[in-house]
């Protein structure tokens, strides 16, 4: 599609605007580029006389982004979790879920890679307890799962959605109480509590705002006034807080700048080195050949291929989201 613009451009027909937050993007499509940051003009040129580092630099005030992650260690035999002969009913006029088979090992990341509207958002639904299953099953640790609270705290499930502000967050509560989300209700060892503690979420959502960089004028304003990357370090920080021994993920780093996406696939890949098992559902085919330690391809609802990431071909992977394989 962007060759296509770019040659419409380039005979004339056009003229054409791209916002992209993507340094490929703006290398391969573009002529001329202007850059913002936090809403100011931060610097523009000629991309041809423009390079990586400049381009980093405009966006982000620092001539490199953090170094990509560090994979550490080899999946491991535990199956944390497993969906099998899993079926959700059709929706809007979209076939529903019809995945046979689907496993997560303990220290691996599996990808899901796949054109838009093939089941990925129906997956996250199904793992996060917003969608209903017809038939099949969806095991963790062993064990049956249906998504609830009490089950996805028992079993130390964490699930970051896309479109974290629409779908994790209270976009009109402050910073602190969407910090608190997940144990606002609990104690010292996980105890019941009748009364909220303020006094210890302030401190905590201190502790958090300090560990992922999140900049925000207070603690106490709303969470939808901070940018798209301050909001999912604010839902990173949340869901990454503790034990974490399942992770669900979806398109974690859409419309992130290039430092908010290091430190994003970092957090990411740590928890990975950390033993936990990661489902990462992504429309970003590199940022899936980046992290993952597999790969599945969804087509219309089902798995269309499975592959070890290492050495993955990304014009095969392609050809089977588009389901030539």
């Amino acid at each position: 599609m962007l060759g296509l613009v770019r040659d419409l451009a380039h005979s004339g027909q056009l003229t054409i605007v791209i916002i992209t937050h993507k340094l490929k993007e703006v290398g391969k499509f573009v002529d001329e580029v202007t850059v913002l940051r936090r809403g100011r003009f931060a610097g523009a040129g000629a991309v041809r006389d423009l390079g990586p580092e400049d381009l980093t630099a405009m966006m982000i005030g620092e001539p490199h982004a953090p170094a990509d992650p560090k994979r550490l260690g080899y999946p491991a035999a535990e199956v944390r979790l497993a969906v099998r002969d899993l079926r959700t009913a059709a929706d809007g006029g979209r076939a529903g879920l019809a995945i046979d088979t689907l496993a997560v090992h303990a220290r691996e990341i599996v990808g899901i890679a796949g054109v838009s509207g093939n089941g990925q958002k129906d997956l996250v639904e199904v793992l996060g307890g917003q969608r209903p299953i017809e038939s099949g099953s969806v095991v963790v640790d062993g064990e049956a799962y249906n998504a609830s609270r009490a089950e996805s705290r028992a079993h130390d499930v964490r699930v970051l959605p896309e479109e974290p502000l629409r779908n994790g967050c209270v976009p009109g509560m402050s910073v602190v109480d969407n910090l608190a989300l997940r144990d606002f209700d609990r104690g010292e060892g996980g105890k019941p509590r009748r009364w909220l503690d303020r006094a210890g979420m302030a401190a905590r959502a201190q502790s958090m705002i300090a560990a992922y960089g999140i900049r925000a004028p207070s603690p106490e304003v709303p969470i939808g006034v901070l940018s798209g990357g301050n909001v999912q370090r604010c839902v990173l920080a949340r869901e990454l807080d503790g034990a974490v021994r399942l992770l669900i993920v979806a398109n974690p780093c859409f419309g992130l700048d290039v430092k908010a996406v290091a430190e994003t696939r970092a957090r990411i890949m740590a928890a990975r080195n950390a033993g936990t098992a990661v489902l990462l559902i992504s429309e970003d085919l590199d940022e899936i050949l980046e992290l993952a330690d597999r790969i599945v391809v969804m087509h219309g609802g089902r798995v269309a291929h499975d592959m070890p990431a290492a050495g993955a071909d990304p014009q095969e992977i392609g050809r089977h989201m588009l389901e030539h394989g």
